[in-house]
């Protein structure tokens, strides 16, 4: 059955939007997951215990786990930044595409290294696959895959400061 006219979107700078949207949606995919994965975390280090204390309560876990908020204010203060010049037509030194840039850099080396931290700290139950944090392991990957690698986006932003100064 054909398309009808009316349902085909054809207004200039559709498509580059609507990938923009798309971007900012797996941004925010990757933030709600790896908000749960530090929750879960958060839990499970505040009951285990090891040597009378629950290990939340030791250094080196509150270290990490801190490191790995900050990974996801990070990752939140990005994503609406560029959700923000999607959405504005404020006019910037540079183009939208460099704020979806470091939202993607943040969003992808974030929930990467949250989950990493969450798999550490939670042990052996990290790798069991009866286990919630092994799926969302599995789901962080293919964000971080669809994201696609930080190296990219780093040089994309940085061909955007090249060709857009900002002095």
């Amino acid at each position: 059955m054909p398309i009808a006219r009316v349902d085909v979107i054809d207004a200039e700078g559709a498509w580059e939007w609507l990938r923009d949207l798309l971007t900012a949606g797996t941004c925010a995919l990757s933030l709600g997951l790896g908000t749960a994965v530090l929750r879960m975390t958060g839990e499970y280090t505040s009951r285990r215990e090891q040597f009378g204390f629950p290990v939340a309560t030791f250094q080196a876990v509150a270290v990490q786990a801190a490191d790995r908020y900050i990974d996801l204010r990070a990752m939140e203060a990005t994503l609406w930044q560029a959700v923000w010049r999607i959405a504005s037509d404020a006019p910037s030194a540079l183009p939208t595409a460099a704020d979806l840039a470091v939202a993607k850099i943040w969003a992808a080396e974030g929930v990467r290294r949250v989950v990493q931290t969450a798999q550490h700290l939670h042990g052996g139950f990290g790798a069991d696959t009866d286990y919630p944090l092994h799926r969302y392991h599995a789901w962080a990957k293919h964000l971080e895959l669809s994201l696609g690698p930080a190296a990219a986006h780093e040089e994309a932003l940085g061909d955007l400061l090249a060709a857009h100064p900002l002095g």
